[in-house]
């Protein structure tokens, strides 16, 4: 797409980067913190690309104040980054490492110093192993451990911080991490898959319950779930059923426990005696009201009907002629369909989208630049489909790229690059990219200029 009269975005529009712990601080043994179950993941062969591992990642454990530095450079108005839960509680529970909340300290102070308003994630997947030991998420106890560490954090952070996520992507740690075995713990297993799934709720709603009892009155609660449009291989009978029954794991198993306090008729359809029984307030705690909800859009899902795939009998297809990254089809329309069916089917207070981006294979020219036009054209594009659905009334009121910096990618190890400033993984050196510096741009203008994608990179 073109763009070719300026796009401008509701005033004080929060612009900003994302991150996570375990893929960007590395100093895995340092200063009290305990092993997490991505320690260990990593260290079984073949679970990595390349046998990868997140024991150094960016180094940003040392290199943070660099970092920072590098949001002010680029004018980020906000960033978004998660708690290593075992640098916090080495043991999931019990002794609180002192030193590992002192590192969180220092970094939101930095931050507001530099007028970032930091985005506090309390789990991004990295379960200290010694919980994982006891059972992880498939035992009901971590939902009470998980709000007794985000009281803690709360304690230590909130009369400076003001906006709080409990979890990211709880459909990921449940279904790539204990049915698909794709993540850690690696379990294929999906009763442990249902029954991590519903303590991961809770636990959220947990949270929500002692944070909003802990912080400030003007203190802002949310989770951010990953959520893509389902749609048919075709108007085949089979193939829109299958479409349905994804739709019904993948988004509203997710959803409809947070947003209306029930899980959907369909997802219990479909699982039968295994899909797990709650006990009583159990979707009550759940459904805990929020502050916003945190949406994380990469692609659609295009499902075909496969009678050998269990449960939702669909598989994901690849539609023929479109463009993909080296993950995922490249798919704008979906950040504006899936806007407005959240919008339209649950009405949260407020909407922030929490991660969008595409990884490229970039690299350094001759001249020490990275042009990276693909990621430019994704997210302008992409943030094109999102200024349509503000337009339509959508109460979206932040736009977070995923990521800062090119960073460990979890199964994909170093393959993939999301970043808007590239990393050496040999040297640590930072570069920033021209769609870094084009995100730059795009932030002092609070919107879109006619495209002028190639005049970003300075002289």
């Amino acid at each position: 797409m073109t763009i070719t009269s300026p796009l401008s975005f509701p005033k004080d529009f929060l612009w900003g980067t994302a991150t996570s712990a375990y893929q960007i601080e590395g100093a895995w043994n340092e200063d009290g913190r305990g092993l997490s179950i991505w320690d260990t993941f990593c260290r079984q062969p073949g679970k990595i690309y390349q046998n990868a591992n997140g024991d150094v990642a960016t180094d940003h454990y040392h290199r943070w104040v660099e970092d920072i530095e590098i949001m002010a450079q680029l004018g980020l108005k906000a960033y978004r980054f998660s708690i290593a839960w075992p640098r916090v509680q080495p043991d999931g529970k019990g002794i609180i490492n002192l030193k590992g909340l002192d590192f969180y300290d220092h970094l939101v102070d930095a931050l507001l110093a530099h007028d970032i308003q930091p985005f506090v994630t309390l789990f991004h997947w990295d379960l200290p192993q010694a919980l994982q030991d006891e059972g992880g998420w498939t035992n009901r106890q971590t939902s009470d451990y998980f709000a007794d560490y985000a009281s803690t954090v709360a304690e230590r952070l909130g009369d400076r911080v003001k906006d709080w996520i409990t979890h990211n992507e709880p459909m990921v740690a449940a279904l790539s991490g204990h049915f698909l075995g794709e993540h850690a713990p690696g379990l294929q297993d999906p009763i442990a898959a249902l029954q991590a799934s519903h303590h991961l709720l809770l636990s959220h709603g947990k949270a929500v319950q002692v944070l909003r009892a802990g912080l400030p009155a003007d203190a802002r609660i949310g989770i951010t779930l990953n959520l893509s449009p389902v749609q048919p291989a075709s108007q085949a009978e089979d193939d829109l059923l299958a479409a349905q029954r994804t739709d019904a794991v993948i988004n509203r198993l997710f959803l409809d426990p947070v947003m209306l306090g029930r899980y959907p008729q369909e997802a219990i359809e479909i699982f039968g005696p295994i899909f797990p029984q709650p006990e009583p307030d159990d979707l009550k705690i759940i459904s805990s009201p929020l502050d916003f909800l945190g949406i994380n859009y990469y692609s659609r899902a295009v499902i075909r009907y496969d009678a050998d795939f269990p449960f939702v009998q669909g598989i994901q297809v690849l539609p023929k002629g479109n463009e993909y990254s080296q993950m995922w089809e490249i798919y704008p329309p979906g950040i504006y369909e899936t806007l407005m069916r959240v919008w339209q089917d649950y009405h949260p207070v407020k909407m922030i989208v929490t991660e969008n981006g595409i990884p490229v294979a970039d690299g350094i020219d001759f001249d020490e630049r990275v042009r990276d036009y693909r990621r430019i054209r994704y997210l302008r594009d992409h943030l094109e489909q999102m200024h349509r659905a503000i337009a339509e009334g959508v109460p979206v009121e932040g736009y977070f790229i995923w990521s800062l910096l090119d960073n460990f990618e979890w199964a994909f190890g170093y393959r993939m690059r999301f970043g808007l400033v590239y990393t050496d993984f040999e040297s640590l050196k930072r570069t920033i990219k021209q769609s870094g510096y084009w995100f730059s741009q795009v932030i002092r203008d609070n919107g879109l200029k006619p495209d002028t994608s190639e005049t970003y990179l300075p002289d």
